[in-house]
């Protein structure tokens, strides 16, 4: 009875690690040509794997979610299942266009930044945009001493989270015990 346990636990395992070797091992089916396959896309300044299918590939975009993602591919008529490396350099631009102008394609709730504060426009940020006008933002907060860009200003918790045991980056951790204890 022990032995055909262990032996089933052993055969158990043999099947697990079987199916992990495998999957590892498993290579992806090319529809185009190596010589025509790209393994990293240059798409508004942001490096993109051209191994991952497209909507998870764009994502890597910042300020382009998954769900954003699925959207792009559809209005840009790309297959959703095609990987990025396949694309040619007239669906690449399809891509930007959709990204670039997304607002006649998309409705205005769906964008990043409605009723921007400085110039009243509705957009979508993207790549390095994002960073300045997050920057932009946080700096006005400050700023005006807003107690959302105080916090931000002093590294601590902004949304009314607790702060008194977690959240410490670095800082020390425990009580402080009094000499001679």
């Amino acid at each position: 009875m022990l032995r055909s346990l262990v032996g089933s636990e052993m055969c158990i395992r043999d099947r697990y690690q079987r199916r992990v070797r495998g999957f590892q091992r498993a290579k992806m089916a090319l529809i185009v040509p190596q010589s025509e396959f790209q393994h990293i896309l240059r798409v508004l300044n942001t490096n993109i794997e051209g191994r991952h299918k497209v909507p998870f590939a764009i994502t890597a975009i910042r300020g382009i979610g998954r769900r954003f993602a699925n959207i792009i591919c559809k209005k840009a008529e790309i297959d959703p299942n095609k990987r990025a490396g396949e694309l040619g350099p007239d669906e690449i631009e399809k891509i930007v266009t959709v990204i670039s102008r997304p607002l006649q394609f998309i409705p205005p709730w769906m964008v990043n930044r409605t009723k921007d504060i400085k110039d009243g426009k509705t957009t979508h940020v993207v790549a390095n945009g994002l960073d300045s006008k997050l920057r932009d933002s946080l700096e006005r907060l400050w700023k005006i001493k807003a107690h959302r860009g105080l916090r931000h200003g002093w590294g601590l918790r902004v949304r009314g989270q607790k702060t008194c045991t977690t959240g410490r980056k670095g800082r020390t951790v425990g009580v402080a015990r009094k000499k001679g204890q």
